[in-house]
């Protein structure tokens, strides 16, 4: 059963769900009763893939966090991103520290990112739907197939107000048949305690929503299933929200031609090939707030027609997030579009208050944190980057701006790029390769990139030699502004 204390919620662990050793965790409201928590193993890193730890709670007001690392004795703790401004107690084996909002944290021992604690601290829930209410389906623990959910959805919600909604309790579920395919007008809750094996699916329906605090689970999945932990193909009028997502043969959320599509406190973690995080193509309208983004492949990837999906792409917010790649690059902007005919327009983007903590990436053509490429006739315009916290990476590049032909995906180079601002940008750390902004030919250039108040080790860039740019040919207005 859920535990619920004031404004403290910490949720049931079904049988199934498979523990990490590394750490032991608990929280409690201030001079309260001690509340234990759960540490899942969620694995990291295709290159070498290891075992990371991850627990989860709900609160308001303030509480306080203890944990205890068993791996190795702290020397050094960091707790991650630097921008919560957190700096623990650590007495012997133990780290205490206060939280008094909700926030996604790394805790790391020793410097180590890939056996780290990764906290999830989230809002209480005020609006949950309720199993009694009407057009509800309570999905008991055991195996089920997509059919015998749907079935049993539809008969449930005939004359039912509000719409209706597929409710996953706690336990461990297993959908027999892998996808499921999700009627418009339906709310798919997965509670708090709740772990799901199988893949949400959305495809030509408008209204749904899929939220909670359960998990979506594909670790064991095999990886030739291409199944994704939400798939939204040509849907209007969706949310997703509240939920992890650990280990999905493919990416976590796909956007293929949709539109009013909000995504908000998602978590995610990935170790395989094209395991990206959030990608979209041909999509108009997309909110991101919130997220958590650990993955093996681009954080974040926003694509013009690709496959089924044809057309622009435009009107994408980001903000308040954290993007960890593991591989490749946490933001990439323009790879696929529409070759065969002109291009087309990946236009009006807004990346704002972002924590980049991670980027590693060995093959040197697909370097960026943040990574505008543009491939396949696309044209890449109106795109801000404000308010980007980047800390010190692995390997790859600050920022790529280019239009290009990457010959592995694009059958022609880009377009153009063309007005391009970041502003508020800090980069802490080393990286010996520079960052690159360039043109194709005389006809496909970059025009228009304007830097406010860039800053690395904390001092200001002002000229592309200060923050070590390699500015090449066919690119012009490159400004830096104090």
């Amino acid at each position: 059963m859920e535990m619920n204390e004031g404004k403290l919620k910490v949720y049931s662990v079904p049988r199934e769900a498979v523990g990490n050793s590394d750490f032991t965790a608990r929280v409690r409201l201030a001079n309260g009763e001690w509340k234990d928590l759960f540490t899942y193993e969620v694995r990291v890193d295709m290159h070498d893939v290891r075992s990371s730890s991850m627990a989860a709670f709900d609160f308001e007001g303030a509480v306080e966090v203890e944990i205890v690392s068993h791996r190795a004795v702290p020397e050094r703790v960091e707790i991650r991103p630097n921008s919560s401004g957190i700096v623990p107690e650590v007495e012997g084996r133990r780290i205490w520290f206060k939280l008094d909002k909700p926030s996604k944290l790394s805790i790391e021992v020793n410097g180590e990112r890939f056996h780290n604690l990764h906290l999830f601290a989230g809002e209480v829930e005020t609006d949950a739907p309720q199993p009694e209410s009407p057009g509800v389906v309570v999905v008991q623990p055991g195996t089920h197939s997509a059919n015998g959910l749907i079935g049993k959805l539809k008969a449930s919600s005939e004359g039912a107000e509000p719409p209706s909604i597929l409710y996953f309790a706690e336990g461990f579920h297993c959908i027999e048949d892998g996808l499921l395919p999700i009627p418009s007008d339906t709310t798919v809750y997965i509670a708090g305690g709740a772990i799901v094996v199988g893949s949400m699916l959305c495809r030509q329906v408008e209204n749904v929503v899929i939220r909670g605090r359960g998990m979506i689970y594909l670790r064991d999945i095999e990886k030739t299933t291409y199944w994704r932990s939400v798939q939204i193909d040509h849907s209007k009028q969706i949310e997703v929200e509240g939920i992890i997502s650990v280990d999905p043969p493919h990416y976590s959320i796909h956007l293929g031609q949709s539109e009013r599509v909000k995504i908000r406190n998602f978590k995610s973690f990935s170790t395989r090939g094209w395991c990206d995080g959030i990608d979209m193509m041909s999509c108009t309208d997309i909110d991101i707030d919130d997220v958590f983004l650990r993955t093996s492949d681009d954080c974040i990837a926003i694509y013009g027609s690709r496959g089924a999906f044809k057309g622009d792409t435009r009107s994408i917010r980001v903000r308040n997030s954290i993007l960890w790649a593991d591989v490749a690059h946490p933001i990439n902007i323009g790879c696929h579009g529409d070759h065969e005919l002109e291009g087309d327009v990946i236009a009006d983007i807004q990346f704002d208050q972002i924590d980049i903590l991670e980027h590693h990436e060995p093959q040197d053509g697909y370097w960026g944190c943040m990574s505008i490429n543009v491939g396949d006739r696309n044209t890449v315009r109106n795109v801000s980057f404000r308010n980007v916290r980047v800390e010190p990476f692995e390997l790859g590049r600050p920022i790529d701006i280019r239009v290009l032909q990457n010959e592995k995906y694009n059958p022609c180079p880009g377009n153009a790029v063309r007005n391009i601002t970041f502003e508020n940008i800090s980069f802490d750390g080393e990286c010996d390769h520079p960052s690159v902004i360039g043109g194709y030919d005389e006809r496909r250039t970059v025009e228009g990139v304007t830097f406010r108040n860039l800053r690395m080790n904390g001092r200001l860039i002002l000229s592309p030699e200060e923050g070590n740019f390699a500015v090449g040919p066919h690119a012009h207005r490159i400004v830096f502004e104090a």
